[in-house]
């Protein structure tokens, strides 16, 4: 592994700062009415902007960017540290159950609000708890306390599974209304920004982001081998760990939000890692800034591909991340996949 050069880190925080301005930009001028750069300006820093426009602006975009970029900073920081701690490269924040768990969650609550006297805005508390009760799993699975990625890998898919077909049935027995919020929250969306939590999910992603950063050299060390991660004094089991529940938080916040956003965790660290290399001291803040202006950038494309309607963010995510994942795929597949 090269050495990681400070002013190689700086350019590259740098640059998706840059991108991030960017995208927000762009996030908060595109819609179903175009607003001005110069008006987004006025509206952020001098008040000066009319009134209607700053409503647009401060009110409805400024949120939902904001939201955006958290959400998608949580998915590919958890996709790089999933794909780290499963040592492959195809790995994203879904593989584990995690955000089967919080989907879960969030159906239930909407498809049993009535029932159980829940307002809507009960469904992100109730998908945060589902990701945690499926972290608590993870860790009640292992082996004598040893986290095997084939152990992980096969709980996440049978839960996934479970999970799934509870999904179907409490849609089904849910009302119109019902069941068009569950549809929208299986695909995905940044519709329902809502300003109060947005410091929730600030907080969480800061913890699960300076979680992994805090495991960045012994993901880099593990990466050779347990064995050999071991003798270089990395408690390898320890170190998985705090990815594991790093990794969990960062899905439970973004999937309590927004829904099931998809390809982001996968695309995004797979095409860092092709540029930047696999230095996690590196990856992981790239993956952030990175993550976040690629999901701004998808929900503006959202509210302006169609006229007069608005797609979720999770068919965009999928229409790009689709083709980009079948590549992937054929890549990997040409250059022989890990052990």
């Amino acid at each position: 592994m090269k050495v990681l050069r400070p002013a190689h880190v700086a350019a590259a925080v740098a640059g998706g700062v840059v991108l991030l301005a960017v995208a927000m930009a762009v996030g908060l001028s595109w819609g179903a009415s175009t607003i001005g750069l110069g008006d987004v300006l006025q509206a952020l820093f001098s008040g000066q902007a009319p009134e209607a426009t700053a409503d647009i602006v401060l009110r409805i975009r400024l949120p939902r960017v904001l939201l955006g970029a958290l959400v998608g900073a949580c998915l590919a920081t958890a996709g790089a540290l999933f794909q780290a701690l499963l040592r492959n490269p195809l790995a994203d924040p879904y593989v584990l159950g995690v955000s089967g768990g919080a989907a879960l969650g969030g159906v239930a609550a909407i498809a049993l609000g009535g029932t159980l006297a829940l307002v809507a805005a009960a469904a992100p508390g109730f998908a945060f708890a589902g990701a945690l009760a499926v972290t608590a799993l993870l860790f009640s699975m292992s082996d004598r306390g040893r986290l095997a990625s084939t152990q992980l890998l096969l709980t996440g898919v049978v839960f996934n599974a479970f999970a799934s077909a509870l999904i179907i049935f409490l849609a089904s027995m849910a009302g119109l209304v019902e069941a068009t919020q569950i549809f929208v929250w299986l695909i995905g969306h940044l519709a329902g920004a809502r300003a109060e939590l947005l410091p929730w999910i600030a907080l969480f992603t800061g913890i699960g982001l300076l979680g992994g950063l805090s495991q960045s050299r012994a993901l880099n060390l593990l990466t050779l081998g347990e064995e050999t991660a071991a003798q270089l004094g990395v408690a390898a089991e320890r170190s998985k760990r705090w990815v594991l529940l790093s990794g969990s938080l960062l899905v439970g916040a973004a999937v309590s939000v927004s829904g099931l956003i998809g390809f982001v965790g996968l695309i995004v660290p797979h095409a860092l890692r092709l540029t930047l290399g696999s230095d996690h001291r590196l990856l992981l803040p790239s993956a952030a800034l990175v993550g976040a202006s690629f999901l701004v950038l998808c929900d503006a494309l959202a509210r302006s591909v169609l006229p007069g309607r608005e797609l979720p963010v999770g068919a965009i995510t999928a229409v790009i991340g689709g083709p980009v994942f079948l590549w992937l795929l054929r890549r990997q597949a040409s250059r022989g996949w890990p052990a």
